[in-house]
């Protein structure tokens, strides 16, 4: 399969995930799938056929980070293909952890879907919206909440 391929595939491997977290919260079916952490694991897999493809550029980039040496490695298909797989990766990883603590936290689902939307498209941004709602709830509502 080729790079374009694998990098066009990506997302669309993570999205069905995404769709039951924002559509579909509340679902007994959402619990059980989501409640994998190897949800992530299509992402990664592409990741692993660019970093194994690629080991020896990829090893220096991250073993002796240069600006100059990541931007020329992110500037090559299978180094942008490789990053991007990362990031759904990680960033479905981070909104797997969002839909569970929101959960445990009685966050409404109307403040959480928004923010998962936001971390799919820009996750850094999405991650700190979740962290200040989550910072704004009573500590009385979110120990009972456990309880």
């Amino acid at each position: 399969m080729s790079t374009t391929s694998l990098f066009q595939i990506t997302f669309y491997l993570a999205a069905p995930f995404w769709a039951l977290m924002i559509l579909a919260p509340g679902w007994s079916g959402t619990r059980r799938v989501i409640a994998s952490p190897w949800i992530v694991l299509p992402p990664l897999v592409i990741y692993t056929v660019f970093a194994i493809g690629d080991f020896g550029t990829l090893w220096a980039v991250v073993s002796r980070p240069d600006l100059e040496t990541l931007r020329a490695f992110l500037g090559t298909p299978e180094g942008a293909a490789a990053i991007w797989a990362h990031l759904i990766a990680f960033d479905l990883f981070i909104g797997r952890w969002m839909y569970f603590d929101a959960r445990e936290r009685d966050v409404r689902h109307a403040f959480l879907a928004p923010i998962l939307v936001l971390t799919i498209l820009l996750s850094p941004f999405g991650l700190l919206a979740y962290l200040a709602v989550r910072s704004a709830r009573s500590p009385q509502r979110t120990l009972s909440a456990r309880r």
